[in-house]
């Protein structure tokens, strides 16, 4: 079967599942895509993997403006094939927070060398859903690094700084960074603090201080 026949019934299979409700109810920061068939995560993620993997699949429906094609896409794709000129590919069509997120669990944490993709996606100038995706799949890397934490917090500094609209979102995301990190261990966790120390009180910024306050130190 080629590709276009198998996407025309993975849309069947969605188009069963739609759901208007849901649709109408959903709300991330950015772009929609053209078409939403307001389909949950959890049947999304089962239909997508019962396709099996097949990155050059996944690719044709990363192409479609198609909501569930799009998040589908991360399930199916190989994160063994996931190398740095791909990086482009996927990170151009992420136009909301929400395929940020999705992608960072299925598919951008488990990338052959997650550490080049953090460190492209994370550095100044780049699209802020391309960090907020890096700083979303560092809460699901198998192997984190402590000396990513200097580069989560700089990251949301210069946006908080900015006072960029991406600012909150990014906060949200560097919280789930440095929480991950900072729950491995405890030379972790006071590396965490003291970089976050050097964050001011700028809205952005204060969200970290008080998330960490309570999710690195609950018995205080």
């Amino acid at each position: 079967m080629d590709f276009t026949s198998r996407m025309t019934a993975l849309l069947g299979a969605f188009r069963r599942e739609r759901n208007g409700a849901v649709a109408d109810s959903m709300r991330c920061y950015g772009r929609p895509c053209g078409l939403n068939y307001g389909v949950s995560l959890p049947t999304l993620r089962r239909l997508a993997r019962a396709e099996g993997t097949d990155h050059d699949f996944a690719r044709y429906l990363y192409r479609q403006d198609v909501r569930e094609l799009r998040l589908a896409a991360f399930h199916i794709a190989d994160p063994a094939r996931l190398t740095p000129e791909e990086y482009p590919f996927w990170g151009e069509r992420l136009l909301n927070s929400e395929l940020a997120e999705e992608g960072a669990f299925a598919l951008f944490c488990h990338a052959v060398s997650f550490g080049t993709l953090f460190g492209t996606w994370i550095s100044p100038g780049t699209d802020p859903l391309w960090q907020y995706a890096a700083l979303m799949s560092v809460a699901r890397a198998a192997e984190p690094q402590a000396a990513w934490i200097p580069q989560i917090v700089d990251t949301l500094h210069r946006a908080a700084v900015a006072a960029l609209p991406e600012s909150r979102l990014l906060a949200q995301g560097a919280v789930a960074a440095l929480v991950a990190l900072g729950s491995l261990n405890e030379e972790n966790r006071r590396t965490v603090h003291r970089a976050a120390g050097s964050l001011g009180s700028l809205p952005a910024e204060d969200f970290v201080h008080e998330e960490l306050a309570w999710r690195l130190d609950p018995g205080c």
